[in-house]
Order: structure tokens, then C-alpha cells, then sequence
């Protein structure tokens, strides 16, 4: 099996502002002694260090890509906006939006990120690689054509799948938004379209509070075709799994893709400073198997994935490093060192239980 994997040391070199995890420095709010926005550059470069340690790195097709262009980001993106996150990167950096801010040359790094996300969907597309996975930075499912939130200034997703039907790589896209944040930048981009089914498994008010909702099915042509699935905290591996197996997994059935993309964020984890969730390594180890299973039997294999949030340095290496090897069939392994305790804090059968009937009300409801 060949897995690429896309990233560039540049990617994590994006910074700026002044904050202490989400909340704006000044009043009360004292400077943290190391770092500043949740969304930092270590939870990614601690993946690509374990992924170097244990030799996982040497099994895959590690790759690196151009930036995309200004086309590419103008399919989804207004020219206005891009002009003006043009022209502030160019006069020093600065924010546009909520909790985006960037330095000088932040506007490259965005488009860099982008790129990673459009070359492993087009080489995957193309039959260069079984499967691919882009380590983006920033990340891209909260941006909104025109507003930048929630860490993302470009909607990475969205520009790759806007550049591959361009190119007449596919017509039908499946995004499987597993960030415990509701993607509602990529819900606005396709919400009137029904040849990109979107599907966002999210907790309930978590990020952003107003977006979400089982109720918001799509719009016009795209009524049905946008799917939430808000979990309430406390959600471990197996409502997890029973979801993506009682309503992702048929949803996408129902669509047949030509290609699945997953928005692959970690911040699900039970270790996590942005949700309060419970999920493990071996979690996201099983969702990338119940993906595959997916892509193999509607697209011929074609998955595509993209990283998203999640912000525990010490726990999201190990997150990924157990999707990368489920995604190249790697014998090569990062015991989680915590999975013991991980395991005897997961939720008592009895919450089980109470969520297996909630996801049971969601699936009727979405489904039919």
C-alpha cells in the first residue's frame, strides 16, 4: 500500500498574535510562559518527530508540494478578501476575522497549506497513491469564503476540491469532518450543492456556538446533502464508533463518492484543552479503518485526508501516528502511553447506553 504524506517545515513557522490559548492578551488575561493560541506548531511537528523516531517516516511517500494559486484560492475565495489578506501579510501581518492572526508572509504559509491538501487529493485522484494524508497548517474547515475563524484563514478542503473538479479529476466529494468543532466554513461553501456531501461529527455548542445544528440539512439543490452530528461531551470510542457505523458509514453509501476526504482533527482526544471528549489513538486508529472499508467498496480505495485541530502536544502525535498506521498498513507502532488509564476513564455503560439511543434518534432523523 503507498500512503503519501504532505508537509513543509515552513507550514510550521505560522504565528502572530497575542493571546493565551483563545482569549486576547490584556485586562486580566496574563501571557502564557510558552506560546500563545491553542493552535501552535508542536502538535504537528511532535507528529512528524514521533512519526521520524519510530520509523513510520521511512514507509511513507513523504512528499511536499507548491503553494496553491491564486486561482485555486479564488474558486472559493472573494478576490477582495484575498487581496486584503494579501496586502496585510505583505505590510507585516495582522488578523482578519476571529482568533486568525498572522505575521509577515502568513498569506504564503495559508496557500502552502492549501496546496498540501489539493496535492494529496489530486495524486490520490490521479492513482499515484493508494491514499495520502496532508499534515496542513494552518487549518482550514472553520473559514468561511469571506471570514477567517476559529484558526483557519483558508479553507484548505474546499480548494482542493474546488481544483480537482476543475480538472476533471472527480464530480462527487465526501467530506467526513471528524474535529470535535463544528466545520462550518466547509458547510457554507457547499451548502447549496449536492455533489459535495458534507458530514460534520461534532460536539454539540462547542465551536462555533451558533452553527451545528441537526436541523441544517443543506439549502436549495443541497438540501440533504449537509449532515451534523452534534454528540454531547463526554462521547468516548465507542459512540464514536457506533456513529460513524449507524449514520456516517451509510450516509456515505447512500452518496457514492468518487473520493471520500476526512478533516482530520484530534482534538476528540480525552486529552484535549479545547473539548471534552474521550476519545484515544485507537479511536481515530478504527474510524480510518471504517473509512477505508468506505472508500474501498464506493471509490476504489480513493481517501484523501487532511488535518484539522487538535491541540495536546504530548497526545496528538500519538493520535496520528495510529491513523497513519492504519492508513499504510504499518506494523510499525507508537504505544500510547496512557492507554490503560485512557481506558478505565472511558464512559460506564450505562452513559453508553443513554448515547446509543441518541444516536439511534439522529439516524432515524437523518436517514429516514
Amino acid at each position: 500500500m503507498s500512503t503519501g504524506f504532505y508537509w513543509d517545515e515552513r507550514c510550521f513557522w505560522h504565528g502572530g498574535g497575542d493571546y493565551a490559548v483563545t482569549f486576547p492578551l490584556g485586562g486580566h488575561v496574563q501571557p502564557l510562559a510558552a506560546g500563545g493560541l491553542a493552535e501552535n506548531p508542536e502538535t504537528k511537528r511532535r507528529l512528524k518527530n514521533l512519526m521520524d523516531v519510530t520509523g513510520l517516516s521511512g514507509e511513507l511517500a513523504m512528499r511536499q508540494a507548491p503553494a496553491a494559486d491564486w486561482h485555486d484560492l479564488a474558486r472559493v475565495h472573494p478576490e477582495e478578501f484575498l487581496l486584503k489578506f494579501k496586502q496585510l501579510s505583505d505590510q507585516g501581518g495582522g488578523e482578519l476575522g476571529l482568533r486568525t492572526p498572522f505575521m509577515k508572509g502568513g498569506f504564503e504559509i495559508a496557500a502552502l497549506s492549501a496546496g498540501l491538501a489539493k496535492a494529496a487529493l489530486f495524486d490520490v485522484l490521479r492513482g499515484d497513491l493508494d491514499n495520502a494524508y496532508a499534515l496542513s497548517r494552518p487549518p482550514g474547515h472553520h473559514c468561511l469564503p469571506d471570514w477567517p475563524n476559529g484558526f483557519c484563514l483558508l479553507n484548505n478542503i474546499a480548494i482542493a476540491i474546488e481544483a480537482a473538479k476543475a480538472a476533471g479529476l472527480a464530480q462527487r466529494f465526501a467530506v467526513v469532518d471528524w474535529d470535535v468543532h463544528h466545520g462550518n466554513g466547509t458547510e457554507a461553501i457547499f451548502l447549496n450543492r449536492d455533489d459535495v456531501l458534507t458530514i460534520s461529527l461534532h460536539q454539540e455548542w462547542n465551536y462555533p456556538l451558533d452553527t451545528g445544528e441537526l436541523s441544517q440539512r443543506g439549502s436549495g439543490q443541497g438540501e440533504g446533502f449537509n449532515m451534523n452530528i452534534p454528540l454531547p461531551p463526554g462521547v468516548g470510542h465507542n459512540g464514536y464508533i457506533e456513529t460513524m457505523e449507524r449514520i456516517v458509514l451509510p450516509a456515505l453509501g447512500r452518496f457514492k463518492p468518487d473520493v471520500i476526504i476526512v478533516a482530520c482533527g484530534f482534538d476528540a482526544s480525552i486529552y484535549d484543552m479545547l473539548s471534552r471528549m474521550m476519545c484515544t489513538p485507537e479511536t481515530f486508529r478504527v474510524m480510518t479503518r471504517q473509512v477505508m472499508q468506505a472508500a474501498d467498496d464506493l471509490c476504489d480505495g480513493r481517501l484523501a485526508m487532511v488535518h484539522e485541530g487538535g491541540y495536546s502536544e504530548v497526545y496528538v502525535p500519538f493520535c496520528g501516528h495510529a491513523v497513519l498506521e492504519e492508513l499504510s498498513g504499518s506494523t510499525l507502532q507508537a504505544e500510547d502511553p496512557m492507554a490503560e488509564t485512557v481506558k478505565a476513564r472511558q464512559p460506564n455503560a450505562r452513559f453508553d447506553a443513554f448515547i446509543s439511543g441518541l444516536i439511534g434518534e439522529m439516524a432515524a432523523d437523518l436517514l429516514g
